[in-house]
């Protein structure tokens, strides 16, 4: 998790990741800031994040990332 919160807080560490639930829904995270967030994960985590992975339950938390970075990595 501390991987993920590092990458979330280099994007914009203006928000408090262990807390925040709906970092879509809110409007929290730009555009911009998740095709950042794909490319820094995919290069981190050696993964290939498709076009069905990018869902806001997939991307409202921290937590719900790490589980599609875990779930990608066994894939």
């Amino acid at each position: 998790m501390d991987e993920i919160l590092e990458i979330l807080n280099d994007i914009d560490d203006s928000i408090d990741y262990k807390t925040e639930k709906h970092l879509i829904d809110d409007h929290l995270l730009t555009s911009f800031n998740i095709i950042s967030l794909v490319s820094e994960l995919e290069d981190h985590y050696d993964i290939s994040i498709e076009a069905a992975d990018m869902t806001n339950e997939n991307f409202n938390s921290a937590e719900n990332i790490l589980a599609m970075v875990e779930r990608l990595s066994e894939e």
